[in-house]
């Protein structure tokens, strides 16, 4: 099973939900999670831009073809809103995978529930923490329940 993990990049969930997931039939993609690396990737491979937004334009065109791909090619997409930053990104992504029909969870605290019902509303599973997608995954993949 091919699993996305999206949505925010300032907490180790995602190694969780690797770690955790260890002997499952999963192969993990993800964004890359290099905050500086994903703002500079365009200026750095096709040249500088004196304007802000054009810097930023050029980044996010690149990073749109890996997780426009990353989305496509995606049994499960899992998208995690995080406490402190608001990922617009990640609201973009969720949207983009229910539009393709793929199976979708959705993880955030029980402070996000109004500001993501439209989201969560696009789910198959909403979740608070990494080791329930991980019990998802097992559940999917072996048809266990959690011990």
């Amino acid at each position: 099973m091919k699993v996305y993990l999206s949505g925010e990049i300032h907490t180790d969930w995602r190694d969780q939900i690797v770690e955790g997931a260890k002997g499952l039939d999963v192969v993990f993609s993800a964004p890359v999670t290099d905050h500086a690396s994903s703002d500079d990737c365009g200026v750095a491979i096709m040249g500088a831009e004196a304007d802000k937004f054009w810097h930023d334009h050029k980044g996010a065109k690149l990073n749109a073809i890996r997780t426009r791909n990353a989305i496509e090619a995606a049994d499960v997409v899992v998208v995690r809103f995080g406490e402190k930053y608001k990922q617009w990104n990640a609201a973009f992504d969720a949207g983009f995978a229910a539009a393709l029909g793929k199976s979708l969870i959705v993880m955030h605290g029980a402070d996000h529930q109004h500001a993501l019902k439209e989201v969560d509303a696009a789910a198959l599973a909403v979740v608070e923490t990494p080791e329930q997608v991980v019990d998802i995954l097992t559940y999917v993949l072996k048809g266990t329940l959690p011990q």
